[in-house]
C-alpha cells in the first residue's frame, strides 16, 4: 500500500509544481499585456485628435499583437492611431478593427464658409450643388453617409443637390448597391426627393 501511495504523492507534487510555474507565467504575461496596453493608451491620449475617441487597446504580448477597436471620425484619425501604436514598439503586429464614422454637422452649425468649401470640392469631382446653404449641407451629409457605407463605392457616384432634391449619377456593380445608395440619400432628414440615375455595370 505504501509503495503505491509514495509515487502518487510524488506525482501530485510534480503536478502542483507545474501548476505553480504555469500560474507564474500567466501572471507575468498578464502584467506584460497590461503594461503594453497602458503604454499605447497613453500614447493615443497624448494626441489631441484621438484623446477623446475612447479607443480600446487589447494586447497579447506572447504573440506581439495589439488589437485597436472603437470609432473615430476620419480615416486620418484611424491611420494616426495605428501609427502611434506602432511607435510604442515597432515589432508589434497591429490588428486594426477601428470603425470610421464622421460626426455630422447640424444645420444650425453649418456656415456659409462650409457651404463654399463644399461647392469647391464638388466642382473638383464633377458634382453640382444649388445656391442655398441647405443644398450644400445636404450634399455634405449625403457624401458623408456614402463614404462611410462600405457597401457603396462612393468614389464612383456623383451627387447633385438642388432645391433639396438629390440626384445620384455614375455606375455601381449591382442592383443592390444602386438601391442602397438611394436608401442612404432618402433616409437623410431634409431631402425632398431622390432621383436615382445610377447605372448597374457588372465588373
Amino acid at each position: 500500500m505504501r509503495v503505491l501511495i509514495v509515487p502518487l504523492i510524488a506525482g501530485l507534487v510534480m503536478i502542483g509544481g507545474c501548476s505553480r510555474e504555469d500560474h507564474a507565467k500567466t501572471v507575468a504575461a498578464g502584467a506584460a499585456d497590461v503594461n503594453l496596453e497602458q503604454s499605447i493608451q497613453a500614447r493615443l491620449a497624448s494626441d489631441a485628435q484621438l484623446q477623446k475617441s475612447g479607443l480600446t487597446v487589447t494586447a497579447n504580448s506572447d504573440k506581439s499583437e495589439i488589437v485597436l477597436s472603437g470609432t473615430v471620425s476620419s480615416e486620418e484619425d484611424r491611420s494616426r492611431a495605428v501609427a502611434l501604436a506602432k511607435e510604442v514598439s515597432p515589432g508589434l503586429q497591429i490588428i486594426d478593427t477601428i470603425n470610421v464614422h464622421p460626426a455630422e454637422i447640424a444645420r444650425s452649425e453649418y456656415t456659409d464658409l462650409m457651404a463654399r468649401r463644399a461647392r469647391e470640392k464638388a466642382v473638383i469631382v464633377g458634382d453640382r450643388i444649388g445656391n442655398s446653404v441647405d443644398d450644400a449641407w445636404l450634399y455634405t451629409k449625403v457624401m458623408t453617409r456614402l463614404t462611410t457605407n462600405t457597401g457603396v463605392p462612393a468614389l464612383k457616384i456623383n451627387v447633385d443637390v438642388t432645391d433639396r432634391v438629390v440626384t445620384l449619377r455614375g455606375a455601381v456593380d449591382s442592383a443592390a448597391r444602386r438601391e442602397e445608395a438611394e436608401r442612404i440619400a432618402k433616409d437623410i432628414d431634409g431631402v425632398k426627393r431622390v432621383d436615382n440615375r445610377l447605372e448597374v455595370r457588372a465588373g
